[in-house]
């Protein structure tokens, strides 16, 4: 079985990466083939050390344009034979020109239930708002800012002791379960993009979870 090469983007510490190497276990159609870090301490290269996986360091220099270190980026990855790219807590902007030569090929993980609360600090964001629902979106990325097709949702209940810190746990852990099932989704030829609007195929729910409420004591 041919498998598609999958090609992880991470900055840090790389547990949605890890959520990932967790979920391969060698009988679905990707495999997880190179993990690029913009930053040569991100503990996400140890983790693929680890797991056997390829990586490398790719720093942006200061005399770089965004647009060469996209190019660096993207002859990279095609050198790697790379299908597929996953955004994984990767903090660097992709300029247009990338996204139009990897156009539907790039997926990316952001906390929040969007299309609301885009960009950084989406947490923040929920809890400055005082929403009673949060939760995390896998998303194909364009050229805007968080509005890229939809492809699964997880939504997760919104408590009234609920910090910064305690939500961001939470729909940390919520990701770790929506990142590889979309993936995995996108590998196996299971979706389909018309007009903006994802479908995919034997009518799985890309929504995965909605929890029950939280009862909180003072």
């Amino acid at each position: 079985m041919t498998r598609g090469k999958i090609a992880v983007l991470i900055s840090g510490s790389g547990s949605n990466l890890q959520a990932l190497i967790d979920s391969f276990d060698g009988r679905n159609r990707g495999e997880i083939a190179l993990v690029v870090s913009n930053r040569a301490d991100a503990f996400g290269l140890q983790r693929a050390a680890k797991a056997g996986i390829e990586h490398i360091h790719l720093p942006k220099y200061k005399s770089q344009s965004r647009a060469d270190y996209d190019d660096l980026l993207s002859q990279t990855l095609k050198e790697k034979d790379i299908e597929w790219v996953v955004c994984a807590g990767f903090m660097r902007i992709l300029g247009s020109a990338f996204v139009q030569e990897w156009r539907e090929r790039i997926i990316n993980i952001h906390p929040s239930l969007l299309p609301a609360f885009p960009g950084t600090e989406a947490i923040k964001q929920a809890i400055n708002a005082r929403v009673r629902i949060a939760g995390a979106t896998v998303h194909f990325v364009d050229e805007g800012t968080d509005t890229g097709p939809i492809i699964a949702q997880s939504a997760i209940a919104v408590g009234n002791l609920d910090t910064v810190e305690s939500l961001k746990a939470r729909v940390l852990v919520t990701e770790h379960k929506l990142l590889p099932k979309a993936v995995m989704w996108a590998v196996d030829g299971r979706i389909s993009i018309n007009d903006g609007v994802v479908t995919i195929s034997e009518a799985e729910q890309p929504v995965i979870s909605i929890f029950s409420p939280i009862v909180e004591s003072e």
